[in-house]
């Protein structure tokens, strides 16, 4: 426990345990400072505060409030209270302290996680003269955005007046006429801005009227919200399939019996998960319960909020990245206020500030888009369980394809299972064929299309039914090489290719953003025999248009979806029929559902399979699987043509048969062979410096420090490169932790921070420590 002092302040009166907003490991743990008198109803658990620090002012989080005790010498006092409400709740304290504890992180660091970014408070030092000309510092704390005001101008005359009024202004007062004949039109109240603009008057010429006592000019608050204007059409629950019904039945009667359960809700592409999760939600909400859905991807939410929204109105709040700044705070407070009922969106939506919850839904479970890789390192699904557990309410888990993770712990009766094994209204899965690149190569096909493909392709065109293009990489050319020397164009600060963009001629690294022009000569051998390898969204879109004239194709990938609701706009557009091909990368993989559909074609389907990483498999076979998901999903018939290098592979096999069981029984051999997940835990540690030579003694410093305090069940294994051993200009060096049972590993982690403290703070040594991590490149 630290406590501050200031012998100028009092003894007595209530003291508050702040954790300060400080990331630094010296300064990770609860402050005691007294609650002035002023202050004394508005200081709650949840609180935030601005309070003294050494020489400056910071904000703080209240986590306790201990009542007037007496302290070891005085203290220093809050001085302010940061919010009306506090924003934290008592569930979220407790979760904070528990992230903090299992993700081996500041405790700081797991509130800010959980607060909108116009909540993170900035200090602004401004140096004062006073009257004795003394120079001061005076610290202050302020939000980074505030709730938005707009003005408003409103008659205070009745419209008969008005008309008279009209007749009386002289005639030059042409402004002031248009001002007043506008507001009669529009009911007396308009926006000062719409008002201005649409009269083409200056402000003064209000002010004019205002001091007339004709109108007057008031400020009201308003709500940012990136759905205003929008409407949705209503819809109604649809009626339920004999197996929706039975997974329907499991869940309902957790929710009755306000019992946590985690449900594993395992259904094929196109079985209906949709619909449960929202007759599931309809109930909560008749409990006067709420609910939150998480996505995995910005590309998920535009279906799947026409979705709630059409159902449950004005009662969904939507979070993801492309939210400003302000819209993302406003929609936070409608949730704190309790306007929100339910909450979809993407991995943060996860902290919702809710105190009834009744339901947590994560859709597409196994997608690695869960766990945050930055700190803290959380997995969503640890946290939904968590305040599953906190509120005595189910947590569902769905998937096509359950990470393997989850399906051993359904299997061992940690999860429940819940199966939906056909598609609704018993619609065929996709027929799916695979095709031998190789064979294509000997046959003297050079394309990026397969016979096959091509053909199918072309019967689509003059069917005028839609496609889907799938392949896993963006840019024109994944790297760029000189076919005399072998030179490859590196990017300097990282250990990786660049990535031709044939857009705007650039070569890219996709990792620290460094850009270089396109290449005329080999800057080893001065050759002009420069080549682009590989093939990236941008090429397969040019060669479409080449091979096949007049095709309209929709691109979908990091480059085109920058702007704000440029997802939503091209994705509306392919439902519009306005492109015969969406083509893409992994954001029109999964959830996706077009009536028009009939072909998907996947055209690298190696892509992530020789990855060093031993869920290459795995998520092969989930992308596979969840991108063939998008043909056939109506009425017409679906087809699914993979392009593959390897097409033995059982990922590759078990994808195109839909078999997820002979999936799962073949990649748990492997995983038990390797020992891998989820035979056993991992942990990394992932060191950076600068200097390799310092990395690595750094590095192996740690190992040999750990090994001995470990159990001699666990391994560490490396110090090694990382499979990318240089990033920004810093060089890479890891570890691996692999155990089944060690308890303290959190608490011993966090004493190896504080032995590596020294390398840290005088050296600018970084060590992330990752739990359970989701990558290892």
């Amino acid at each position: 426990m630290g406590c501050i002092r200031n012998d100028n302040l009092p003894a007595g009166g209530p003291i508050a345990e702040v954790i300060v907003d400080v990331p630094v490991l010296g300064a990770d743990k609860p402050y005691d400072y007294r609650i002035p008198p002023d202050l004394s109803g508005q200081v709650q658990p949840g609180s935030r505060v601005a309070v003294p620090f050494g020489p400056r002012k910071v904000q703080g989080y209240v986590i306790n409030i201990k009542g007037k005790e007496t302290h070891q010498g005085q203290l220093k006092h809050i001085e302010a209270v940061l919010d009306d409400q506090p924003p934290l709740t008592e569930e979220l304290l407790a979760l904070s302290e528990w992230m903090s504890e299992k993700y081996v992180c500041f405790r700081s660091t797991a509130i800010q996680a959980m607060l909108p970014s116009a909540l993170k408070a900035r200090t602004t030092k401004e140096v004062i003269e006073s009257p004795s000309g003394e120079k001061q510092v005076v610290y202050e704390i302020s939000d980074n955005v505030t709730a938005r005001r707009v003005s408003y101008v409103t008659l205070l005359k009745e419209a008969k007046d008005v008309q008279r009024l009209l007749q009386e202004l002289p005639k030059q007062a042409l402004k002031q006429r248009a001002i007043l004949g506008y507001l009669l039109e529009h009911e007396g109240k308009v926006m000062l801005t719409e008002l201005l603009q649409a009269c083409q008057a200056s402000r003064s010429s209000v002010q004019s009227l205002q001091e007339k006592g004709i109108v007057t000019i008031a400020t009201e608050e308003v709500e940012r919200d990136p759905y205003a204007g929008r409407s949705f059409a209503k819809t109604d629950p649809l009626p339920l399939t004999p197996a929706q019904k039975e997974v329907f039945g499991h869940i309902i009667k957790a929710i009755e019996k306000e019992q946590f359960q985690t449900y594993l809700l395992h259904g094929v592409t196109g079985s209906g998960k949709t619909e449960v999760y929202l007759q599931a939600i309809a109930h909560v909400l008749k409990k006067g319960k709420e609910a939150i859905v998480l996505v995995p991807e910005i590309s998920l939410t535009p279906q799947m909020v026409e979705r709630f929204k059409g159902r449950f109105g004005d009662q969904v709040a939507v979070v993801h990245s492309r939210l400003s700044v302000g819209e993302r705070y406003d929609t936070w407070r409608k949730i704190r206020n309790g306007q929100a009922k339910i909450v979809i969106g993407a991995r943060s939506a996860l902290f919702a500030p809710f105190e009834r919850l009744g339901l947590i839904i994560i859709d597409e479970e196994h997608e690695s888009s869960y766990k945050q890789e930055e700190n803290p390192r959380y997995h969503a699904r640890d946290v939904a369980i968590f305040r599953g557990q906190y509120h005595q309410a189910p947590v569902i888990l769905g998937s096509a394809t359950p990470s393997l993770e989850s399906y051993a712990r359904a299997r061992k009766n940690v999860y429940t299972l819940l199966s939906l094994k056909e598609r609704v209204h018993g619609r065929a899965l996709p027929k799916v064929e695979v095709v031998d690149m190789r064979q294509e190569l000997q046959s003297g096909n050079r394309t990026l299309f397969s016979r096959h493909l091509y053909q199918k392709i072309e019967e689509r065109l003059e069917q005028k039914e839609q496609m889907v293009l799938f392949i896993n990489r963006r840019g024109f050319s994944t790297f760029v090489m000189c076919r005399d020397c072998g030179f490859v164009l590196q990017c300097p600060h990282c250990d990786i290719s660049l990535t031709y963009h044939k857009v705007n001629h650039t070569c890219r690294c996709h990792y620290c953003g460094h850009t270089e022009r396109q290449l005329m000569r080999c800057p080893n051998c001065q050759s002009e025999h420069i080549r682009f390898f590989g093939t990236g969204t941008q090429k397969v879109e040019e060669a479409l248009a080449q091979t096949f004239p007049g095709i309209r194709v929709i691109r979908m990938d990091v480059d085109t979806t920058r702007r704000k609701g440029a997802h939503e706009k091209l994705l509306h557009a392919f439902g519009q029929h306005k492109a015969d091909c969406l083509l893409g990368t992994q954001m029109i993989a999964k959830g996706l559902d077009f009536d028009n559909v009939t072909l998907v074609g996947v055209i690298a389907a190696d892509s992530m399979l020789h990855l060093p990483d031993f869920r290459a498999a795995e998520r092969t076979f989930q992308l596979l699987t969840q991108v063939s998901g998008r043909a056939g999903r109506r009425q017409k018939p679906g087809e699914v043509v993979i392009q593959t290098y390897t097409p033995d592979h059982y990922s590759i096999q078990c994808a195109s048969q839909h078999d997820y069981h002979t999936f799962y029984e073949q990649e748990m051999r492997y995983r038990f062979q390797k020992g891998y997940p989820p035979f056993y835990y991992l942990s990394l540690l992932l060191f950076s410096h600068p200097d390799l030579t310092y990395c690595i003694k750094a590095a192996e410093e740690a190992a040999n420090w750990l090994k001995p305090r470990l159990s001699k069940q666990s391994q560490v294994l490396g110090p090694v490169a990382a499979p990318i051993p240089k990033i920004k200009d810093r060089y890479r060096y890891q570890c691996m932790i692999k155990y089944k049972n060690e308890s303290q590993l959190s608490r011993l982690l966090m004493e190896l921070l504080h032995y590596m403290q020294p390398h840290i703070a005088k050296y600018h040594l970084q060590l992330q420590i990752d739990m359970e991590p989701q990558v290892i490149l």
